[in-house]
C-alpha cells in the first residue's frame, strides 16, 4: 500500500476541535460508497467534536457523524490551515 503524503494524517489522530479536509479514503467501494451517502468524501471540511472509544465524532457543516475506529483509522485528513474556510 502506499504512503501518504508527509502532511497527512489519520482521522483518529486528530484532536477534539481541530478542522480538517479529508484528502484520502483508504477503504473499499462499500466504505466509499457508505460515506458518500453521509456526504463526506474527498475534499469535505470536518471537525472533530470528541472521540468515543476508538471512533470519533465530527461535523461536517451542520451534521454531526459518529464514525467507527476504523473507518476513522481509513480517512486521510490535511489539517485546516489559517486561511481555510470556518466549518460551522
Amino acid at each position: 500500500m502506499d504512503e501518504p503524503a508527509p502532511d497527512l494524517l489519520r482521522l483518529a489522530d486528530l484532536a477534539p476541535g481541530e478542522a480538517a479536509e479529508i484528502a484520502e479514503i483508504r477503504g473499499g467501494r462499500v466504505m466509499t460508497r457508505r460515506l458518500l451517502g453521509l456526504g463526506l468524501r474527498v475534499g469535505s471540511p470536518v471537525r472533530v467534536l470528541h472521540h468515543r472509544g476508538q471512533g470519533v465524532v465530527v461535523s461536517n457543516g451542520e451534521t454531526r457523524l459518529a464514525l467507527g475506529g476504523g473507518v476513522a483509522e481509513r480517512l486521510w485528513v490535511r489539517r485546516a490551515g489559517p486561511m481555510a474556510k470556518p466549518i460551522p
